[in-house]
Parts: structure tokens; sequence; C-alpha cells
């Protein structure tokens, strides 16, 4: 993967890495309001202003957020072995992508917050963009 494809998944990893920072911020009643809006955006019901404040939602949500920032700079660094290893490490990290999509699309619905599925579906497509576009699943072989 080189030129415009590499520098989409550079700013892919870019973008989960913000999404997990506005996570985050969930944590600290002074900076939720990013986090606040996602929620009542997402949410097929109305949502307390005090949602946040529900024991252990604070925590789980700003966990949830370290947990993103993690994948995504995990997968920022490591890119350049991934690009380097070719098509099995990205066979690799693409089977990680589909399983999240998977799993968090089930949860998303099954806890009534079935519209995050439009925000991971867009997530997913900017991800195979880049990757079917310069053919980095084929093998070399």
């Amino acid at each position: 993967m080189t030129g415009l494809w590499k520098t989409w998944i550079t700013l892919w990893c870019w973008g989960v890495i913000l999404f997990g920072a506005v996570l985050a911020t969930a944590g600290l009643p002074a900076l939720d309001g990013l986090v606040r809006t996602l929620y009542a955006i997402l949410s097929a019901h109305p949502l307390p202003d005090a949602f946040l404040d529900a024991p252990g939602m604070r925590f789980s949500v700003a966990l949830m957020g370290a947990v993103t920032l993690g994948w995504g700079f995990t997968i920022l660094f490591l890119l350049p072995a991934i690009h380097a290893a070719g098509a099995p490490a990205w066979r690799g990290l693409t089977a990680a992508v589909v399983i999240w999509f998977v799993i968090d699309g089930a949860l998303s619905a099954a806890t009534g917050f079935a519209l995050n599925i439009v925000p991971n579906t867009a997530l997913t497509v900017a991800y195979f963009v880049p990757l079917l576009a310069s053919g980095a699943l084929k093998s070399a072989h």
C-alpha cells in the first residue's frame, strides 16, 4: 500500500484515535459535552441529563475511549510492519475490523443504539476502500 491509500489508512487511524479521545472525555464532567451529544444522537430513546452519572457509566464510557485510543494508536504504530508483512498482516487486521464491526453492531442494536451501526459502517467502508483499491489483501506469492 503506497501513496494515497497509505495516507488514507493513516488518516483512518487518526479518526479512530479522535473518536477514542471524544469517548475518553466522559471521565471528566467538565469535558463530556461531545459524549452527551453523541449518545443523544445515537439513542433510540431520550436520555436523562444525568445518564453519564449512573454508577459505572462515566467509567465505562471513558474506559471505552481509552481502549479505542489504544486500538487506533496500535494500528497506527504497526502500519509500517503491516505494510512490510503484506497480505497476511492485512488479512489479520481485516479479520479484527470485521469481528469488531459484527459484535459492536449486534450489541448496538440489542441495547437500543442501533443508529451506531451507521458510523460503524462508515468507518468500516473507509477502511475497506484503500485496502481493496491498493490490492493489499492479495498475496505476492
